[in-house]
């Protein structure tokens, strides 16, 4: 008999706790359905607190099939709507994956806000985190301080001498891990364009700083000590306190010239001829130095892992750079004549579509939406999969198949968001490409190499990268 209680007993537990969100989020919602939407997008709240982050981890983090998180969903649901309800980091969401519901959540900023559950690793005055005049205001500075033509010359200048010394010092050890040497030298070159420091022992404790603050950018924001948020947040105070005496240093300084990202925070004035406050300008750079980081090395390494997979890709792009060349491997090149590498060019699209470096988006709802007579209600998040846009084979044949070809056409409306959309889409996308092309020049006249794990796994948290860091066999041509 204690047996059929117990039995039963943990049946109405589990059917309570299966319910529980369904009944706290959805039942009072149903009492304040507009008229033009009466009713919510399918799905399931999940389990109470924790919602569906037990299936979400698997797929991300122990399967490792991220795309069937959606394809299970979607087998489901359909495509009508494109989305789906569930609760997820914390907060009940929406989570869409069709290009039409993209477009219409990226194009709404009136109606979708920019929110990451992690926003305190970010900083809450930086331009991921604000709004209006406030985004605008530091979005235009970056923009020019990155894209224009001068600025493009500047940039080329000034990463190749490090692209060029550390492909060298990577033939000579023979054997690298790829993940681990692009990104220090990303961070050497990210630091000397946004807060000029040159590389050193106090460089190489900032970019182990921003390793493990990335680290908690999608991890549960569970702030006890163990946990991977914990961890980032002080990893961010941290960063507060040297980009905060580096200001004061600064600011005690007679230089009005911009020579690097920081000065230029400094210098930004609104309207009023109001300039930032200190902690704007904290913020604001440790964010985008975090973003300008984590594309661009993470882009470097999927290029070397790729084009090791797919050697006739290699072959295409070692010749139009081979005739493309006016001297030694060394010699620099120009943004000029990266736009003339038309095959180079789609390589690098190819590449970031495939690394999927931004697997998703946050919003915020700000106010009740409705679309195709579904409700979406105020308070919650929108989850916007951009990696799913990539994968999905409706929006491009063979999507894992690494094919620079299939850029000879643009890719369909909304399929191609790998830096967002609307006007919170990246400024710094154009930096990421422009450093990856320079880099595909100099490897692929200069240097070959092979995977020695080449089917090893992939993970997905908290950024998709082989498990074994790309560990290749590295020399000269």
């Amino acid at each position: 008999m204690d047996a059929i209680y117990f039995g039963w007993l943990g049946l109405v537990i589990g059917f309570v706790l299966w319910w529980w969100n369904e009944y706290w989020y959805i039942i009072p919602l149903k009492f304040k359905c507009s008229k033009s939407a009466t009713k919510l997008p399918p799905g399931h709240m999940g389990l109470p607190f924790i919602g569906e982050m037990i299936s979400f981890l698997w797929y991300f983090k122990i399967v490792r099939r991220p795309d069937d998180f959606i394809n299970a969903k979607r087998h489901k649901y359909g495509d009508e709507v494109g989305m789906f309800r569930t609760h997820l980091f914390g907060t009940p969401s929406i989570i869409v994956y069709t290009p039409t519901i993209h477009k219409f959540v990226l194009h709404s900023e009136d109606k979708f806000k920019a929110e990451w559950p992690t926003i305190e690793l970010m900083g809450r005055n930086s331009i991921v985190a604000v709004h209006g005049k406030a985004h605008m205001r530091v979005r235009n500075f970056v923009t020019n301080a990155i894209n224009r033509p001068e600025a493009l010359n500047r940039i080329a200048t000034l990463v190749q001498p490090r692209m060029v010394a550390a492909l060298q010092s990577w033939a000579q050890m023979g054997k690298i891990k790829a993940r681990f040497e692009t990104q220090k030298m990303t961070f050497e070159n990210i630091g000397k364009l946004f807060f000029s420091k040159e590389p050193g022992p106090f460089l190489n404790s900032l970019d182990k700083l921003y390793q493990d603050l990335l680290l908690g950018v999608r991890a549960y924001p569970i702030n006890i000590p163990g946990f991977a948020y914990h961890h980032a947040l002080q990893c961010r105070r941290k960063l507060d306190d040297f980009f905060g005496m580096e200001l004061d240093n600064r600011k005690n300084k007679d230089k009005v010239e911009t020579i690097d990202l920081m000065d230029g925070l400094m210098q930004i004035e609104d309207d009023d001829g109001d300039k930032l406050s200190d902690k704007e300008v904290v913020d604001n750079i440790v964010s985008l130095v975090a973003a300008g980081y984590i594309s661009t090395s993470l882009a470097s390494t999927w290029a070397i892992y790729l084009l090791a997979k797919y050697p006739i890709v290699l072959k295409k792009l070692r010749e139009e750079n081979m005739a493309f060349r006016k001297g030694s491997p060394e010699d620099f090149i120009t943004p000029k004549d990266v736009s003339n590498l038309k095959y180079t060019n789609k390589v690098v699209e190819e590449v970031i579509r495939m690394a999927n470096i931004a697997a998703c988006a946050f919003r915020k709802v700000d106010t009740e939406v409705d679309y195709k007579g579904y409700k979406i209600p105020k308070g919650w998040n929108v989850i916007l999969l951009l990696r799913y846009l990539h994968t999905d084979s409706k929006n491009f044949k063979d999507p894992m198949n690494f094919n620079p070809d299939r850029w000879n056409e643009p890719a369909k409306p909304g399929t191609y968001q790998p830096f967002g959309g609307g006007q919170r889409l990246c400024p710094g996308n154009t930096l990421a490409r422009i450093q990856l092309a320079l880099l595909l020049h100099h490897l692929s006249i200069g240097y070959k190499w092979e995977l020695i794990n080449p089917n090893a796994d992939i993970i997905y948290l908290s950024h998709p990268a082989p498990v074994d860091g790309v560990e290749v066999k590295f020399s000269k041509l």
